[in-house]
């Protein structure tokens, strides 16, 4: 499994914005709605992972606590869009959290960080424009496994699912001290090939290394154990 939060470690917003019922509901459908499209899983295990993975990356690397829990609530939230489309999705996740957050009471400014990282998070169009966002990129782009793919899916016939399907641990170590970010993946090559995983995911490992880069760090990655990047 990907990195995890500290089981001593109490994320009182965090949990405050798991809990709202409109949030909920939205992640609910929108990874319903994907599902139907045929995309992997983008639900609550996927938005709890990228949380506690974004807090995690912020926490170790010594940035002060409550801009590590806003990137936990960035990363919670940031798919919540595709509730309405994938297109443009990081944008109406956005704007779909904003009202959400100002009704919480959050202040303005812990507004802007956390809808400006989600804003930010695709390749396509996206920057780590704060360290919130670049911790949400590098999270995000880091959940890659099995169990992400849907139970009705075509592994065999589906490159997404097959990439997702071969990677049997991921794992985002952080290393203050030498100042690196390394995403350690198991990939079963007898599902996928390591070259399909970069036919697919090379942009979003660009994007780790800028958001990497904007942390200070280096961007590493294994896989199987001998170092790729």
């Amino acid at each position: 499994m990907a990195d995890r939060r500290p089981a001593s470690v109490e994320l009182p917003l965090l949990d405050q914005v798991a809990g709202n019922k409109v949030i909920q509901t939205y992640i609910a459908l929108a990874d319903q709605f994907t599902g139907q499209l045929g995309f992997t899983e983008h639900g609550f295990r996927h938005a709890n992972l990228v949380a506690r993975i974004a807090h995690n990356i912020l926490a170790r690397l010594g940035f002060d606590p409550h801009l590590a829990e806003l990137a936990a609530v960035a990363g919670y939230l940031h798919d919540v869009g595709n509730v309405i489309s994938r297109h443009n999705h990081p944008q109406t996740s956005a704007l779909i959290a904003m009202p959400v957050l100002a009704e919480m009471g959050m202040a303005t400014e812990d507004i802007g960080l956390v809808i400006s990282a989600i804003g930010n998070h695709e390749e396509e169009l996206g920057h780590p424009v704060s360290p919130v966002s670049a911790a949400v990129n590098i999270a995000d782009k880091s959940d890659v496994h099995r169990s992400r793919v849907r139970k009705d899916a075509q592994v065999g016939f589906d490159i997404h699912d097959r990439v997702n399907f071969s990677a049997r641990h991921s794992f985002v170590r952080v290393d203050a001290t030498q100042k690196t970010v390394t995403l350690e993946l198991d990939i079963d090559t007898g599902v996928s090939d390591i070259l399909e995983y970069f036919e697919i995911f090379l942009t979003r490992m660009m994007m780790c290394r800028r958001a990497a880069e904007g942390l200070g760090c280096k961007f590493r990655m294994t896989v199987n154990g001998s170092s790729l990047l």
